[in-house]
Formats: structure tokens, C-alpha cells, sequence
């Protein structure tokens, strides 16, 4: 076999050692560049750093994913508004790419020119923001114990989104999501189905579809639908006082609560015929003036065109005599105030009792002591300083004369 010559030998061995040498990245090397890499989402702004450890006067270069260069120091090489410079040192070169799109995305490369030539890459990963999500199913309403089919969509993400159901404050779980990619994009369709069996209490309850995805924060894009349920009347009869009187003006009203609205209200009597001065009047029943024989058990039938329920009242009329409040309950309250009044009346006068039997001890314990002193002879004194002196000495042997006074 036949060998190259040597020089051309040497030659080949050189470049491939060259170009291998170019791409391996020694951390003790000073002159290396360094970069990291980068995501950014569709519409966003990345910045891209390139930085050595210390400068030999060579340029800095970066390079987009076609090997075009965008900036060689403080010099643009593409004409491209959107890629401006941020930074330009000897050990830092650093630029920025606003209103990124995905075919921004890829490998870029920051070079050295130093001998060799030093490289460094950095990928940037351009997130496909998704649509909001758009919910189908509740075009029409359906009837309570049915069952209902949402389906929810978003298309334009990347990597593809998930969707998630909820249910007021609670998480639903639906069908697995379907990824379709999107022809000619990078991007993804996502959709979900949601199967639900409703009752009349879901009935204007919030169905929502939300999703998630690296490029939005939680709760950014989601989508509101209130279910629609239909249901039969559930029907409530509310009398206008709850003490008819005899002779008195009166009506009962009929509460329908349904979805549609109750489209006829029938009014009858239990066992009987409606009195001949009682008025229907769509949802009310009137009573011009009361009577006994207007007593007994009313009816009222609510329809809706999903269906019909009827409510019951039962009458009874008060004598026109009675008290407009309930007789019990003033009984009632009567016997409490005379019982208030009874206790009252008893403490003031145990308190009177105490305070004359105080008194009483009191003048006992302390009765009244006079003493006098009549000085034997005072009465001959001849004049009033005679007869204290007289008094006041001499007069020891004297007796007290007490008093006492009860």
C-alpha cells in the first residue's frame, strides 16, 4: 500500500488536530469563551453572553445558527433591527434578540480568533406560546340526569400544552389529551374531552378549561363556560301572613323554581272546589275577604314544558276576634312580666325589712348616757366662777346620775 507523502501527511494530521482542538473547551484556559444556554418564548427577548477569563486584544465574534455573523465586536455584520448590542468589552461580548420567533431557534456560536481559533456554543430554545383555549359542547342546554361532552382546544404550543378541567374550585379529570402537530410548524394542537352527568344543581355552574405550559404562568390562559341544565318545576306555596283572619284581605302565591321559568300555574282545592270569591291571577290566589269556610288544603300545579310538580298549602282561618300575634305567645310574655314584676316588688321589700332591723340594733346598742355633775354646794356660790371651781374640785365624791333613754 502506498503512503502520502510526508509533508502531506503532516499537513493532514495538523488541520484535523486543528479542527478538533477548536472545539474542546479547556477550563484552565483563559482565553476559552464561556456561554450558556438560553429559552425564551415567541415575542420575548433573550440575551446572549460571551465572555473569557482574560483578553489578548482578539475580537469577540457571534455567529447565528447559519453561520452568518451578527457582530465582531462593536461591528454589525447583519442587517437585522431586531439583534442589537448589548455589551462590548475585550472579555465580554454580549447581544440582544427581541421579538423572537421560532426560527430563532438553534445552535449560536461565539468565537475567538486566536491561533487557534476559540469556540463556544449556545443553544437557544424558542417556546411555542399556545392559543386560549376555546370550549365546545354548550351550544345547547341539556336536561338534568343527561350527559354532556366538552371539548377543549389550543393550538400554536410548543412543546405541546396541557389542558386541564375544572369545576368551580375542583379539578375534573378528562380524557387524555390529543397532540396533533401542526403541518409545516413546529408547533402543536392540543385538545381534551370532558364527559359530565348534570343535575339541576350544576345549573349555571363555571366550567373551566386552563392551560398549562413552560411559557405562560399558572391561571394566563384559560377559558370560562357556565353549564346549562334544564329541570321541572320544584314548587313552594308562601302565604301573604301566617295568621289568616276572618274577613280579612289574603293571598297565596305560587314559587315555581325551575329552568325555563314555569309557563302555567293551576290553581284547586284539595277535595273541594276553589271558593266561588277566590281569583286566580297567574302565580297568585286571592281572598277578597276570608271565611271559615274557605279552610282546608290548597293546591298549585306548575308546568314548564320539561315538566310539571305540584305544592300544597293547608288554610286555616282565625276568628276575627283573636289577636293579630300568636295568643300562646302572648300568654306567654304576660306570665313573664308578672313574674318580673312579682320578684322585683319582694327584693325591695326584704330590703326594707333589713334596714329596720339595722336600725333598730343600732339604737339598741347604743343608748343614750347623760351624765351630770352637780357639785355639793354650788348652789351657794356666789357667783358663777365660784360655783365651776366649787365644781370641778373637791367634788370627786360626787355621784353620777345617769340617764338612759330608750
Amino acid at each position: 500500500m502506498a503512503f502520502p507523502s510526508a509533508p502531506l501527511w503532516i499537513v493532514g494530521v495538523m488541520t484535523l488536530l486543528s479542527a478538533v482542538c477548536s472545539n474542546v473547551v479547556f477550563d484552565d484556559d483563559p482565553l476559552q469563551p464561556v456561554t450558556s444556554d438560553e429559552t425564551v418564548s415567541v415575542g420575548g427577548a433573550v440575551t446572549l453572553t460571551c465572555h473569557v477569563a482574560e483578553s489578548d486584544n482578539s475580537s469577540l465574534q457571534w455567529s447565528n445558527t447559519a453561520q452568518q455573523t451578527l457582530y465582531f465586536g462593536e461591528k454589525r455584520a447583519l442587517r437585522d433591527n431586531r439583534i442589537q448590542l448589548h455589551r462590548s468589552t475585550p472579555t465580554e461580548l454580549s447581544i440582544i434578540i427581541s421579538e423572537v420567533q421560532l426560527s430563532d431557534e438553534g445552535e449560536y456560536t461565539c468565537s475567538i480568533f486566536t491561533m487557534p481559533v476559540r469556540t463556544a456554543r449556545a443553544t437557544v430554545t424558542v417556546l411555542g406560546v399556545p392559543g386560549k383555549p376555546h370550549i365546545s359542547g354548550l351550544e345547547n342546554p341539556v336536561q338534568e340526569g343527561g350527559t354532556l361532552t366538552l371539548t377543549c382546544t389550543s393550538t400554536g404550543s410548543k412543546p405541546p400544552a396541557r389542558l386541564r378541567w375544572f369545576r368551580g374550585d375542583l379539578e375534573l379529570e378528562g380524557r387524555p389529551n390529543v397532540v396533533e402537530s401542526v403541518p409545516d410548524e413546529p408547533t402543536y394542537n392540543v385538545s381534551s374531552e370532558l364527559t359530565l352527568e348534570v343535575s339541576r344543581a350544576d345549573d349555571n355552574q363555571v366550567v373551566t378549561c386552563a392551560v398549562d405550559h413552560p411559557s405562560l404562568a399558572p391561571g394566563d390562559k384559560r377559558s370560562d363556560q357556565a353549564l346549562q341544565v334544564l329541570y321541572s318545576p320544584n314548587v313552594q306555596i308562601v302565604p301573604e301572613s301566617d295568621l289568616p283572619r276572618e274577613g280579612e284581605k289574603f293571598h297565596l302565591e305560587c314559587l315555581g323554581n325551575s329552568n325555563p321559568e314555569p309557563s302555567s300555574y293551576i290553581w284547586d282545592k284539595k277535595d273541594g272546589e276553589l271558593p266561588s270569591l277566590a281569583k286566580t291571577e297567574d302565580t297568585f290566589l286571592r281572598f277578597e275577604a276570608l271565611n271559615k269556610s274557605d279552610n282546608g288544603v290548597y293546591l298549585c300545579f306548575a308546568d314548564n314544558g320539561i315538566g310539571s310538580s305540584v305544592g300544597e298549602y293547608t288554610l286555616l282561618v282565625q276568628d276575627a276576634a283573636e289577636n293579630i300575634a300568636d295568643p300562646t305567645a302572648m300568654s306567654t310574655s304576660s306570665g313573664v312580666d308578672h313574674a318580673v314584676i312579682g320578684g322585683v316588688v319582694a327584693v325591695i321589700v326584704f330590703i326594707l325589712l333589713c334596714l329596720l332591723i339595722v336600725f333598730g340594733r343600732y339604737l339598741i346598742r347604743h343608748k343614750g348616757t347623760y351624765l351630770t355633775h352637780e357639785a355639793k354646794g354650788s348652789d351657794d356660790a356666789p357667783d358663777a366662777d365660784t360655783a365651776i371651781i366649787n365644781a370641778e374640785g373637791g367634788n370627786s365624791g360626787a355621784e353620777d346620775k345617769k340617764e338612759y333613754f330608750i
